[in-house]
């Protein structure tokens, strides 16, 4: 079988939310044969505060790395938000992998008083400094000791590179281990171009080769029911979009079919060098991350 993870992402992105959905959701991915656990972050919006979460998480699972999607550094306080994921990092006993990003969205730098203006990849290289700076022990004022705590593993998280463009991810050669993007109509030609500028980046750089990753939307099931189901999760994820414009992509973005159909698309990403594909789910419903369990066992 093709060589590709298949990392599942918590529900976060739906309404309705609960503890004892999101409970059964993050023990299920644990004991299932899912490489990652993901979520992300979102600010005016009504999914779970991220950092919060994570903690959660660590305490609820014991055998499935984290991984955070997208955190946008620039609206935090960086040391703050070195501290907050070093002790993520030390909860899941060195577990956690961040994917940093500048976000898609004005209103999330609004809503918590972030300047839009740092919305650039030179402001969140510039704070991922920053925090390595503070996961390495180094004192960034004259206290008495450093910002702790130390992380669980030499030099803090993994940090990836959250983004589906060639610019960006160039950008961040320097600093990112990986990538970690996401692709909205499933091209596997633009993403194996993307694939590639990564790897020539990265060993431009002189750094080993990146971890590959992306994600997509998905509905499995029979009929016209999964395409419904992704359409209804785009219109409440994608709120900021006029409503007819969500109709117009909604046929074309996500994945949405079979149980054998979605294996066949997880080998064609195996067959573009995907180290690892993020599902993302568009329902709360425990029978489509079983089946999506079941056919992640295939890739095992």
């Amino acid at each position: 079988m093709a060589a590709v993870r298949i990392g599942m992402t918590m529900p976060v992105m739906e309404p309705g939310l609960d503890a004892e959905t999101l409970h059964a959701w993050a023990t299920t991915i644990d004991d299932g044969p899912f490489s990652s656990l993901c979520w992300g972050e979102r600010i005016a919006f009504d999914n779970p505060e991220c950092l919060t979460f994570l903690g959660a998480l660590a305490a609820w699972t014991r055998r499935v790395p984290l991984v955070m999607t997208v955190v946008v550094p620039q609206l935090h306080d960086p040391v703050m938000l070195a501290k907050s994921l070093a002790t993520g990092d030390l909860l899941s006993q060195g577990r956690l992998t961040v994917a940093l990003g500048v976000g898609g969205r004005h209103e999330d730098y609004h809503a918590v008083g972030a300047d839009p203006s740092t919305q650039t990849m030179r402001q969140l290289a510039e704070r991922a400094e920053t925090m390595k700076r503070v996961w390495a022990g180094e004192k960034l004022t004259e206290s008495v000791l450093p910002v702790g705590p130390p992380p669980f593993r030499d030099g803090g998280p993994s940090l990836h590179i959250g983004t589906t463009g060639p610019k960006t991810i160039r950008s961040a050669a320097r600093w990112a281990d990986g990538v970690a993007g996401v692709t909205l109509d499933l091209d596997l030609r633009k993403q194996s171009e993307l694939f590639d500028v990564a790897r020539s980046a990265w060993a431009e750089a002189g750094r080993e080769a990146p971890h590959l990753a992306t994600s997509f939307w998905f509905a499995i099931g029979e009929g016209d029911a999964p395409r419904a189901q992704v359409t209804r999760h785009l219109h409440h994820y994608m709120n900021w979009i006029p409503s007819e414009f969500v109709d117009a992509i909604a046929p074309t973005t996500g994945w949405a079919g079979t149980d054998s159909e979605l294996a066949e698309v997880l080998r064609r990403f195996a067959d573009i060098g995907t180290d690892e594909v993020h599902l993302i789910p568009t329902s709360t419903d425990l029978e489509q991350l079983r089946r999506a369990a079941d056919v992640a066992a295939e890739f095992t």
